[in-house]
Order: structure tokens, then C-alpha cells, then sequence
């Protein structure tokens, strides 16, 4: 039998955004198959009729549902659609234990969770369901969109591929057999630590205070993590981070081995600054390489934009949500 974990849900808006008067908000709970019951918010158009085209949002990687994803959900759903922005196993509201560890199994998992949940609910049409995965879990997205056939669409907003940055690092600096040993090996001995300590070491979220010698991507990430513009007191970026060992298994589990066999649409959006825009490049250049079905991808780079204006915009309004709509709107007729 399936069984509900008992959630603590917060019942005020705690968001980092402004509530719409355009759409009526509500908690809501599913149970993935690993049997982990996920917290999410759920949006509906007000005076919106019949079933509905409906999208579930999630990321970035270390966020949580009251940051960019509940946004994006929000004015999806000011734009007609049903949608949710829902915390991953392990953290935010979501259930799950031990906390802030992450799987790329799993977290593919959650979204087709998600799926599950609105394909059964009475407001939406099972025959017309989107994903939006961010940063982190723009891969993810990409990774369930070639798993989950009843996915009609995907956008993949300024992504990472969480497998490939903890296998070779950064920008790939770490590519190497070595690297990944001394990386597997400093992880092995923490798992020691932890269980003598009785309790998971965190590796620290968004370094505070931030080095004036700070990379620029660290310092992007500061100021939205750490300021008022996205902080919350749930993110795992905004506080203590994932635990050290919260992603060892994606060191050897890469995620977007079957992205050239995905048949349904793909919107890939990026920032042109972006210190992560490698990830989408190739990954749009990976998707549609011997692919049969390229009529239906695309890669959209947006100029001048950084990695965390994809997040709320920034100060240019970076999110193309005109371009999102009309991109659901037609490949979830």
C-alpha cells in the first residue's frame, strides 16, 4: 500500500516573489515510488474551466520551491496553465531521510512522480503535461523527458549536468582518472566520519562572507542566494548546502546518455554570459547528434544574460516567458 509521510506544511506565503492575484495557490503532496512524499505548490488560473495543459517545475540544484521555481510556476499559470513548483527528495518541505542528499535516480524519480500526480488530478488533461527543470534540474529534466513518454514537452532553463560537473569539475578541469579517485576516496572516508559522528557533515551552501577574489559565478550566486533578492531560510544554498557526501553517486552515473532518443519537444534556454552555459550547448549539441527527432528541439541563448538571471530575471527581465508560453501552448495541444 502507499502510504503518505505526515508533511509539516507552511501555510503562510513565505516566497521570495509577490503572490498573483491572477491565480489561486494551494498545498498539495505525492508519494514517489521510493515511497518519499514530496511537498509542492500548486497554482490554477482563477476562472479557468474544464482540464488544463499543466507543467511541474523544479530547481535550481540547492533551491527550493518558494525560490525561481515557484515563479516560474506562478506565471505559467498566469499564462493558463495548471502547474507546480514541488521541493525534491530530501529537502524543503518534501520527505525523505537522511536530509540534503541528492540521487540522479531518485530525482528523475521525482519528476515522473510529479507526472503521476497530475495525470490523475481532476483539473488537468493527462494528455497534456510539461516539465521545467532548472539549473541543476534542468538535467534532471532532460534525463526524465527520455524516461517518461508522457511528457509532450520540456524546457531546460539554465542548466547543469549534475553528473558531468561532479565527475570532472568545473568547466572539466578535473577530467581526469586521478581527480575522480582522490574525489572518491576523500568522499569514502567522510562516509567513515559521518557514521562514527552519528551525524552527515554539510559542505556549506553559497560561501558568506564572500572574498573579494571570489569568482564571478560564486559572486552570481551570492547575490541571489545570500541577499534579500532570493534568500530563504529552506535553500540549501541560501544555509548549510548539501551534506559532503549529499552527491557522490553522480560521479559515475551520467544522466543524459539517452537525451538523442527523446521524441518530445525540448526548449533549451540559456544565458549568453552564463559561466554555465557549456552544459546546455553541449547538451543541446548531444540531444539532436543522430537524433531522428531534431525537428522539435531547440537552443535559445539569451544575450547578455548571466546564470542567475534565468533564476528571476536579474535586473533585465531575462526569463522568456512569451517564448515559454508559446512554446507549451504548442506542443501541448
Amino acid at each position: 500500500m502507499i502510504r503518505k509521510e505526515e508533511l509539516t506544511l507552511t501555510n503562510v506565503w513565505d516566497k521570495t516573489f509577490p503572490k498573483s492575484e491572477k491565480v489561486d495557490h494551494s498545498k498539495v503532496t505525492f508519494v514517489n515510488r521510493y515511497g518519499i512524499t514530496l511537498a509542492a505548490d500548486m497554482y490554477v488560473p482563477k476562472n479557468a474551466e474544464g482540464k488544463l495543459p499543466t507543467i511541474a517545475v523544479s530547481g535550481p540544484f540547492g533551491a527550493v520551491k518558494e525560490q525561481c521555481s515557484g515563479l516560474y510556476a506562478q506565471t505559467m499559470a498566469e499564462r493558463g496553465f495548471v502547474t507546480i513548483a514541488f521541493d525534491p527528495s530530501f529537502t524543503g518541505e518534501s520527505g525523505g531521510n537522511a536530509r540534503y542528499m541528492a540521487s540522479p535516480d531518485i530525482n528523475t524519480e521525482d519528476f515522473m512522480a510529479a507526472v503521476d500526480f497530475l495525470s490523475l488530478c481532476d483539473r488537468v488533461d493527462p494528455d497534456r503535461i510539461g516539465i521545467i527543470g532548472i539549473c541543476g534540474w534542468g538535467g534532471m529534466a532532460l534525463n526524465t523527458a527520455a524516461l517518461d513518454t508522457r511528457i509532450k514537452a520540456t524546457v531546460a532553463s539554465t542548466m547543469y549536468d549534475m553528473t558531468r560537473v561532479n565527475a570532472k569539475g568545473y568547466f572539466d578541469s578535473a577530467d581526469s582518472e586521478e581527480a575522480r579517485y582522490q574525489a572518491k576516496a576523500a568522499m569514502c572516508a567522510q562516509r567513515l566520519e559521518d557514521l562514527k559522528n552519528g551525524e552527515y557533515k554539510l559542505g556549506g551552501g553559497v560561501v558568506d562572507p564572500l572574498p573579494e577574489d571570489a569568482p564571478f559565478f560564486v559572486k552570481d550566486y551570492y547575490d541571489y542566494y545570500k541577499t534579500e533578492r532570493g534568500y530563504h531560510a529552506r535553500s540549501l544554498n541560501s544555509n548549510g548546502g548539501w551534506n559532503v557526501i549529499g552527491c557522490e553517486s553522480f560521479i559515475n552515473q551520467p544522466i543524459l546518455q539517452y537525451s538523442g532518443e527523446i521524441r518530445s519537444a525540448v526548449l533549451i534556454i540559456h544565458g549568453e554570459k552564463a559561466h554555465s552555459c557549456y552544459f546546455s550547448r553541449d547538451a543541446y549539441a548531444n540531444m539532436i547528434k543522430d537524433s531522428k527527432y531534431t525537428d522539435n528541439k531547440e537552443l535559445m541563448i539569451i544575450p547578455d544574460a548571466v546564470h542567475t538571471d534565468l533564476y528571476d530575471g536579474g535586473s533585465k527581465n531575462a526569463i522568456p516567458f512569451e517564448k515559454l508560453e508559446s512554446f507549451f501552448v504548442q506542443y501541448l495541444q
